[in-house]
């Protein structure tokens, strides 16, 4: 499996998109994960990176940390508004592991308050690492489209479609 700062190097395209885009939407995302009857959810989600990791966190027991806990596997994308996509977009795919361990939730809880200003130290909540199994992205070149992908083991390669 692949953390952030492995991902960051061998796609820093996509690396790079994904984070301007959830700077962009205060890390606004879509989160698709897979219901018990093995249809697609699409919910909100707010990931972070903080050190080596990306992290998906939210408020406890929700059906997306119920579908993650039964299939972890998800796609992240990020939020846009802009039918022309002119700043891009970004998808990445992944496995979540849910993160129990009180000393890795304390670090995150601090890394958290320190890039939101928001303090989770009395708030219940469910957290996941996410290794990164693939991703891609997209932007709008003039009168084409660049669409990079990556997978594990193999370099970022860029689509071009026009």
């Amino acid at each position: 499996m692949t953390n952030w700062t492995e991902f960051a190097a061998a796609a820093p395209h996509i690396a790079g998109v994904f984070t301007r885009r959830l700077k962009a939407t205060g890390r606004l995302s879509l989160i698709a994960t897979l219901r018990s009857d093995g249809f697609p959810r699409i919910s909100p989600m707010e990931p972070i990176v903080l050190g080596d990791q990306l992290w998906l966190g939210g408020m406890a027991d929700t059906t997306k940390s119920k579908d993650l806990r039964r299939d972890p596997r998800f796609c992240l994308h990020t939020g846009t508004v802009d039918t022309k996509v002119s700043d891009g977009d970004a998808k990445l795919f992944g496995v979540a592991t849910e993160v129990t361990d009180p000393d890795v939730r304390e670090t995150y809880i601090t890394g958290f308050r320190a890039e939101s200003g928001y303090d989770l130290t009395e708030v219940p909540f469910d957290l996941f690492s996410a290794d990164i199994t693939g991703g891609s992205s997209v932007e709008v070149a003039g009168d084409r489209l660049d669409i990079h992908i990556w997978r594990p083991g193999e370099a970022e390669r860029v689509v071009h479609k026009d």
